[in-house]
This record gives structure tokens, sequence and C-alpha cells, in this order.
């Protein structure tokens, strides 16, 4: 396992300690998130430290390498790959219309006075709605252009 792994998982943990430290230091409206940023870096931060001591021990070291083998497989294997870039399409293409049917649905509870501040949640949804149909059409012309 790579050195990087390491050094991800104590970078993963240092900034737990200091969102969990600030959290603690601090009387905040923010202490509630930063306590969720806090568990949500030093748990994985952990995980992937222990990850790191299991994988390079000697009697571990074969079997990483044969998982590591059997991932580059699966990773190169043709269909999956059209599979999943198949499956990337289906969910962007159904993603836009749902974006849609969002912003209608907050326009109507707007309205309706069920929600205050539907203005925000509406042009917020607009945004990403336009930002990610903008990059659906230039990725796919930098693709055809590289390819």
């Amino acid at each position: 396992m790579k050195k990087s792994n390491l050094w991800a998982g104590m970078l993963f943990i240092l900034g737990g300690v200091v969102c969990l430290a600030i959290a603690l230091m601090l009387d905040t409206r923010l202490d509630s998130l930063l306590f969720g940023f806090a568990g949500g870096l030093i748990a994985p931060g952990a995980i992937m430290i222990i990850k790191y001591f299991y994988w390079t021990a000697p009697q571990n070291r074969s079997r990483y390498a044969e998982r590591l083998d059997n991932e580059r497989i699966e990773l190169g294997d043709e269909r999956k790959e059209r599979l999943r870039d198949k499956s990337g399409r289906y969910a962007y293409l159904l993603g836009l219309p749902v974006l849609s049917a969002s912003v209608v649905f907050f326009a109507i509870l707007g309205k309706l006075e069920v929600i205050t501040n539907a203005k925000l949640i509406i042009l917020y949804l607009a945004g990403y709605f336009v930002f990610q149909y903008v990059a659906g059409v230039v990725i796919f012309r930098h693709l055809n252009h590289k390819y």
C-alpha cells in the first residue's frame, strides 16, 4: 500500500482534531457542524491508517498484491467501462428532470407560503441545473475532440 494513504489518513485525523478543538473551545452556531466534520474526518482517517498497517504487514503483502491485480483487471474491463459510462450518462439524464421538477416544486411551496425564502432555493437549484447542463455539454465536446 502506498505511503500516501498513511499520510492522507494522518491529515484526515489532524483535520478532525482541529475541527473538534475549535468546536470545544469556541461557542458558536457552527458547533454541531464542526463536531460532524470532526467525526467525519477522524473515523475515515483512522480506518485509512489501520488499513495501511494491515496491508503492509509481511503476512498480508501477497494478498494485497493479488487484490491489486484483480482491481486492475476489473477497472480495465471494457464491458464494465462501458457500463460505468452508460450508468453515469443515465444518472445525468435522470438528474436534469429531477432538478427541473424540484424547481417547480419549491416554487409551488413558496407561493403557498409553506416554506420561507423559497427564492433562494429556487435560484440555487436553477443555477445548479444550468451548471449541470453546461458541464455535460462542455465535457462531451472536450472528449469528442480528444478522441
